[in-house]
């Protein structure tokens, strides 16, 4: 029947599902799409019946599990700015935001695998990227010590190449660097007189 409501899950099955998530996108990222279904069902302590019921394809898992870990990275930006001063939010978020990156190129693989299978298009999760990140710079901006002139779009753009470093402990600490030199950049300065 058209218009049914559907049901929230019960507890235990939504613990299983963000089990089955939580365990995909690890899965994913170190092993590509090649990785076992039976393997992530086995590691999240449910039956693969439990995780064909949620997830009928490969594809939906894949698909599903990058959004919980995209949904899971911005929920932290709102989080971030109601700790930290925002200028450090904005850091402390670009530093997760890299590590993501960096460790998901496995995901990469079994992403394009899902979107070309499914027809799907990711637009929705960038828009929530951008929407988190300049939520961090307005309240930078509002506080006075991130500049104004930089959108989100432009960050997203210069942090991009970081995602090309190494998952090693050289390849974080010039991660750190980078991020380190990007902030200084962003740091709002005292308005002068334009010439």
């Amino acid at each position: 029947m058209n218009g049914e409501r559907v049901r929230p899950l019960r507890a235990d099955a939504r613990r299983n599902r963000d089990k089955l998530l939580t365990v995909a996108a690890s899965s994913f990222a170190v092993a590509g799409a090649g990785v076992s279904l039976e393997g992530i069902a086995r590691e999240a302590g449910v039956g693969i019946g439990t995780l064909y019921r949620h997830f009928p394809t490969r594809e939906s898992l894949v698909l599903a599990a990058y959004w919980h870990e995209v949904e899971r990275l911005c929920h932290t930006a709102d989080e971030l700015l109601g700790t930290l001063p925002p200028d450090r939010a904005l850091r402390e978020w670009m530093g997760r935001l890299t590590r993501y990156g960096i460790t998901k190129r496995g995901m990469a693989e079994a992403l394009t695998a899902a979107t070309s299978a499914e027809g799907v298009a990711l637009p929705h999760a960038y828009a929530q990227v951008v929407g988190a990140l300049g939520r961090l710079l307005d309240a930078g901006v509002a506080a006075g010590t991130v500049r104004g002139d930089v959108s989100a779009e432009d960050m997203i753009l210069a942090l991009a190449g970081l995602w090309r470093l190494k998952e090693s402990e050289e390849g974080q600490a010039q991660a750190r660097r980078l991020i380190d030199l990007l902030m200084d950049g962003m740091r709002a300065i005292p308005s002068s007189p334009r010439p």
